[in-house]
């Protein structure tokens, strides 16, 4: 297969819907086995033939380390890892007097602490067989401010692209390459729909004119970029963050 993914053991967490649903298909679709992660229930017609879904809350560090024991106790070594887990837990932007204890934290323990959870669970074994991939989906909010206006989000989402170049030092000496893609404004689930329907239509207008080629992305579009990070002809390529977001960066 083009991206060498035959006879490979992906963890595609956040599959249940958007992103992390689009990811899942693709690596199902270049030969990969997939085990499917998310804190809700993943819809049947969300899971590619032959894979396996889990329910995981993957801010709680033993539930990772167990579901990672569990798959791998089955002869079936995790090889690629793609986090889509995170987002903005269904939080709003509002004035930074208002932020809770609760909220801030809530929205690190999505898209921190899950993703280091992940890549402590899956790192031992990726090491003693000297080759592995790590995928982070960070964000546009991971570079520059966020469009939500969500502090946290962003605050996080910057935390979560150190976290990508600190395990490619960390890791790459194992053979273990350490990425993050990081989306423009991409409609792919509930959230991301609210956020579209709350700029109206001149401001939705103005987002796209921003945007280099003219269109808003897809999941596929974030999707075909993991593929190839995930891939063998990215095996020298690692600490990267890859905007996909049609040129707005």
């Amino acid at each position: 297969m083009p991206g060498g993914f035959e006879q490979r053991i992906a963890l595609v967490t956040g599959a249940a819907q958007g992103i992390g649903a689009a990811i899942a298909r693709a690596l199902a679709a270049e030969g990969a086995g997939v085990h499917l992660v998310d804190i809700a229930d993943i819809p049947e017609s969300n899971r590619p033939r032959g894979a396996t879904a889990h329910r995981c809350d993957l801010s709680q560090r033993g539930q990772v380390q167990d579901l990672v024991r569990s798959i791998e106790s089955r002869g079936a070594p995790i090889d690629v890892l793609v986090n889509a887990a995170g987002g903005v837990c269904g939080q709003q932007g509002q004035p930074i007097e208002k932020v809770s204890e609760d909220g801030w934290r809530a929205l690190f323990a999505a898209n921190v602490d899950s993703a280091f959870w992940l890549a402590q669970a899956v790192a031992p074994s990726m090491q003693r067989r000297g080759h592995g991939r790590i995928v982070f989906i960070a964000s546009g909010a991971g570079l520059r401010p966020s469009l939500t206006g969500i502090q946290a989000y962003t605050a996080a989402k910057h935390a979560l692209v150190g976290l990508t170049r600190q395990l490619s030092q960390d890791l790459g000496r194992f053979g273990i390459t350490c990425n993050a893609v990081a989306p423009g404004f991409v409609r792919s689930n509930p959230a991301t729909e609210r956020q579209w329907e709350s700029y109206g239509e001149e401001g939705q207008r103005r987002l796209v004119e921003n945007i280099h080629v003219r269109r808003l992305g897809t999941a596929d579009d974030i999707a075909n970029a993991v593929l190839f990070l995930a891939g063998e002809k990215a095996s020298w390529i690692s600490g990267q963050v890859l905007s996909v977001d049609g040129g707005r960066s």
